[in-house]
């Protein structure tokens, strides 16, 4: 699999990685807490995608 040299992406798809990268932690701690709050499938599973996507973007897979 090809690594994506973030450097060759347009400026404003950068920005967007960057803006999603420094958002998707906080909104995933607010999620987890409503979760525990109000337990529904519909929160566990955005739960479950909110904490993939700040792990891919820390480990650099987007």
């Amino acid at each position: 699999m090809k690594k994506i040299n973030p450097y060759t992406l347009p400026p404003w798809l950068r920005q967007i990685r960057a803006v999603a990268s420094q958002v998707v932690l906080p909104i995933a701690i607010f999620q987890g807490f409503r979760t525990i709050i109000f337990p529904t499938t519909f929160d566990v599973l955005i739960l479950g995608i909110l904490i993939f996507l700040a792990c891919a973007f820390h480990l650099d897979w987007f």
